[in-house]
């Protein structure tokens, strides 16, 4: 052998051993940590690009091409999710009476003197629920993505794909905060769907829903609308919320399928509808991709989602408390309680505090505050700037992992209408109204033991069992102090007021 020869079979091995190295690390990152160097797998998505957005229009059937272009490429990623849960249903009884057994009026003794020990109406029958959905293909290699509600509690899990192959699948994780869920099945020949920037989307642009609604003889759906607006929340949907608004038909069996842009890319997860009816009114909810793209990658690489926690609660400052306040109304968001022992606490936020823009970003809102917080992974630095008393203030922190367990929040009351100056009744906390109340009794504090529900007290937020912590920036030590501070307070005057609710401190301001 030659030195030419040599030098050629030398590149040759080189080469070889690159493109083996590349096919073997493709699905793997590396990650430098204390511990060391470590391996862990990673989604590997679709990286091709469309570019169905630079379809050239010229006439109506231009136009009309486009939409077809659109939903040819996104369909085959799109499966019907099956679902099958196995529960105990009570045998009904012959001596049941208009639904109601017999136990309710004569006692149990008698149902149990026909009973027989091969055919107890107390030991039940096994029934199997079954339930459907949507969700799209975002790998090759079988990673499905759809909400959490579609396979929440369900024993069995099987998808039906674009090509009608019917396939188990396995529930790699699920994040209920979000309502979104990963599964995966062991198949060939899958198409995953391209994932977009949901952030460049803009109120107007077309957008197109695709899903199975109101069962598999409708699967995969195609329907065409509108984004109607963005960064929607306290929609009561879900822990995290900032859903894309749309008016593309959405109904029941869409849930986990696909809303995709014209460029046929995936910009959000369909999850629900707001409707009188229970059908489709016009207004469906979407979680963005950028959010599904980062719970999506926490589920396959770790099972589990972590959260960034800085230990507050917060509110919006709305017009009442921005003039209680002397601020501007809906710039901030105004700091609660302070968790003891938290990041927030180890650095000296107080309840007052408001935080104005976080990594540099201006807070809006506090559902955008929290989101952007809880899109930190613990053990990131953050730094946000905050007002306090005029003055503003910098403050850096390490983000801990958000604590498993939230404290729950007080449930509303209904209350009998009663006359009252301010809309409400407040009372020395004693033990005998600590107890009906359900509270822990305390020297001096004063609590709302009734409120008028057409109250602006009402309106504001205000509810009975909730402890008056200060009225008007001033500390309420005792009902004499209360007392003298509400003489001074005229009709028409702004309330504003900081209270306890089972262990969160809150703002409100409303007029008297």
């Amino acid at each position: 052998m030659n030195k030419k020869q040599a030098i050629m079979k030398y590149l040759l091995l080189v080469i070889a051993g690159i493109a083996v190295g590349a096919l073997v690390f493709s699905n793997v990152e590396f990650n430098l940590s204390p511990k060391g160097l470590s391996l862990s797998n990673r989604p590997n998505f679709a990286t091709a690009t469309n570019n169905i957005e630079n379809y050239p229009i010229q006439s109506l059937k231009g136009f009309n091409e486009a939409f077809v272009q659109i939903a040819e490429s996104a369909t085959p990623s799109v499966v019907t999710i099956f679902t099958e849960k196995t529960v105990n249903r009570r045998v009904g009884s012959p001596f049941d009476f208009f639904g109601r057994s017999f136990d309710d009026f004569f006692g149990r003794q008698f149902n149990d003197f026909f009973d027989t020990p091969e055919s107890s109406p107390r030991k039940g029958h096994k029934q199997v629920l079954e339930g459907i959905g949507s969700g799209v293909v975002v790998t090759a290699d079988g990673y499905i993505l759809t909400n959490n509600h579609v396979i929440d509690n369900a024993d069995v899990v099987y998808i039906r794909t674009f090509d009608n192959r019917k396939i188990d699948a396995k529930v790699i994780g699920k994040d209920s905060k979000t309502d979104l869920a990963v599964i995966k099945v062991n198949a060939k020949d899958l198409k995953p769907i391209l994932i977009g920037d949901s952030d460049k989307l803009r109120v107007g642009e077309w957008v197109i829903a695709i899903g199975s609604p109101l069962g598999e003889n409708f699967a995969r759906t195609v329907t065409q609308g509108i984004v109607s607006a963005k960064g929607r929340a306290n929609v009561g949907l879900a822990d995290y919320e900032d859903f894309i608004q749309t008016d593309a038909a959405i109904n029941p069996g869409n849930s986990g399928g696909p809303l995709v842009n014209i460029n046929g890319e995936l910009v959000g997860i369909n999850t629900a509808i707001a409707s009188r009816t229970g059908g489709f009114e016009g207004i469906g909810f979407a979680v963005p991709s950028n959010m599904a793209r980062k719970v999506m990658t926490a589920l396959i690489t770790t099972g589990k989602v972590t959260r960034g926690y800085l230990g507050v609660s917060i509110q919006n400052i709305d017009e009442n408390i921005a003039k209680a306040m002397h601020l501007k109304a809906g710039e901030g968001a105004l700091v609660g309680t302070v968790v003891d022992g938290s990041p927030a606490a180890k650095i000296g936020i107080k309840t007052g505090d408001v935080i104005l823009d976080f990594n540099d970003i201006k807070v809006k809102s506090s559902i955008e505050l929290r989101n952007a917080i809880s899109s930190h992974s613990p053990g990131e630095m953050v730094k946000f700037r905050v007002l306090r008393n005029g003055a503003i203030k910098l403050y850096q922190v390490r983000l801990e992992e958000q604590p498993a367990r939230n404290v729950a929040a007080a449930t509303d009351e209904e209350q009998e209408k009663i006359p009252a100056v301010f809309g409400f009744r407040a009372e020395e906390l004693t033990a005998m109204t600590a107890k009906k109340l359900n509270l822990n009794p305390g020297a001096g504090k004063v609590v709302i033991t009734a409120i008028e529900p057409a109250s602006n007290a009402y309106l504001a937020g205000l509810r009975t069992g909730d402890i008056i912590l200060t009225l008007n920036r001033q500390n309420i030590t005792s009902f004499a102090s209360f007392s003298v501070l509400v003489n001074n307070i005229k009709s028409g005057d702004l309330l504003f007021m900081l209270v306890e609710r089972r262990g969160n401190k809150i703002y409100f301001a409303f007029n008297v």
